[in-house]
């Protein structure tokens, strides 16, 4: 081949060439579902490759703010609406332009794209109950239908959650609870419920894993965990309580990425009627945001659009966003770095109320009231200056030395509610 021809094929390879990119994903999602978008991506786009960086949403989070711009991560994409918007805050999100017109602007009352335009909702999602029949039928359980139910004696010690710090779609079960029944109470039933749990698992993929293998018989997930294993045959059974929120997971183009079109690129894909059947997939089971796609899905599938799921919470974005931090910490002083203690609470007011077999105890009363009430009432949380305080900059050292100190207070008081509970129970009469 001559040098002029040499010299002319290589220009004519350049525009093709220069649709080559390596586009990193920061996702919370399993490997199932990005697996499968890896292959249908690549497959459509032979020339670039898609880089899945799995991290849980806070991790995720941080791991934006890290990167120096120019040099971050193309696409974030996430079942927690509220991680949005603190990365929307933190001006780490740049704006995508159209979308797919078949995608309705929303869910029920609730936006699916970001209204600012900052990010768009690619599938929707649900929080609820996950049981094994098995497991239920071997213990003699009842199956659960709402979260109030998890909240009873007869579940001590079958359950599992993770907790909010540590997974985005618990830190929304557990905020759809707050919402739904109100500070106070929701927190009533939160501990009770984690004072029920055999275990607070490290990642939210360890609540529906130890439920389909038999370890636990009840779990609170995201419903795409739930109805997977089910879709999947495993022994399981999957419910939306009353009290449940259906809210959009996300996609969005990080601001200062390295290739932004390639990230634009994939976001299109994961939004078009190809990206959107790949939801259905047995093994992923997520709720599509194009509402034609559920005429392809099985009998009986989940359809948000007709009303088959009855969502009574009306999920404020602003207010969870607002005590984000404040509520993740919550969780760990009171449930994660306590859960020992709550559990030793919980076991000795359950089997004081079969002692008395419904006799009145005004101890058993202030025990319930020690181990189930938050340390933090619906009076401080609205308090401006400790929501401040818990969204500080980390560099802020006067900020986090007082942040430290807010918290050892509360693991302490946390500490010795569940101790006098126990005290309060034994001694009950």
């Amino acid at each position: 081949m001559s040098p002029s021809r040499i010299v002319l094929t290589a220009a004519l390879l350049l525009p093709a060439l220069a649709l080559a990119d390596t586009i990193t994903v920061v996702t919370s999602f399993p490997k199932e579902l990005t697996a499968a978008y890896k292959k249908a991506f690549e497959a459509k786009f032979p020339g670039d490759k898609l880089e899945i960086l799995n991290k849980n949403t806070a991790a995720g989070i941080a791991y934006v703010r890290e990167q120096p711009a120019g040099s971050r991560p193309e696409v974030f994409w996430a079942s927690a609406p509220d991680a949005f918007e603190v990365l929307t805050s933190g001006n780490l999100l740049q704006k995508v332009d159209g979308g797919n017109p078949s995608i309705p602007d929303k869910v029920g009352s609730y936006p699916i794209n970001d209204p600012q335009g900052y990010y768009k909702g690619q599938a929707l999602a649900g929080y609820g109950i996950m049981w094994n029949t098995r497991y239920l039928a071997a213990n003699k359980l009842p199956a659960p239908k709402e979260w109030a139910d998890l909240a009873k004696p007869a579940y001590f010690s079958h359950v599992a959650i993770s907790s909010p710090s540590r997974s985005g779609t618990t830190h929304l079960t557990v905020e759809t609870i707050l919402q739904g029944e109100g500070w106070n109470k929701g927190w009533a039933q939160l501990l009770a419920i984690s004072g029920n749990s055999a275990a607070i698992t490290e990642r939210s993929f360890g609540v529906p894993d130890g439920v389909s293998n038999g370890q636990y018989g009840v779990g609170l997930v995201i419903d795409f965990f739930g109805l997977a294993a089910k879709n999947s045959g495993m022994p399981v059974e999957f419910v939306y309580p009353s009290v449940t929120a259906i809210v959009p997971a996300n996609i969005a183009l990080v601001a200062g990425a390295k290739s932004p079109d390639a990230g634009k690129r994939f976001i299109q894909f994961a939004l078009s009627e190809e990206g959107q059947m790949l939801l259905l997939q047995k093994d992923i089971s997520r709720l599509p945001v194009m509402p034609t796609i559920y005429a392809k899905a099985p009998a009986g599938y989940p359809n948000p659009f007709t009303g088959s799921i009855q969502a009574k919470v009306n999920f404020d974005t602003d207010l969870s966003e607002s005590r984000y931090y404040v509520v993740v910490s919550l969780f760990d002083q009171m449930v994660t770095f306590r859960h020992k203690e709550l559990a030793q609470a919980t076991k000795a007011i359950w089997e004081a109320e079969k002692r008395l077999g419904g006799k009145a105890s005004p101890q058993l009363d202030e025990a319930r009231k020690l181990a189930f009430s938050p340390v933090v009432d619906d009076k401080q949380i609205a308090d401006k200056t400790l929501l401040a305080l818990f969204k500080a900059d980390k560099k802020d050292e006067a900020a986090s030395k007082q942040k430290a100190k807010v918290e050892e207070e509360w693991a302490a008081k946390a500490k010795g509610n569940y101790a006098r509970a126990v005290e309060l129970a034994n001694s009950a009469k």
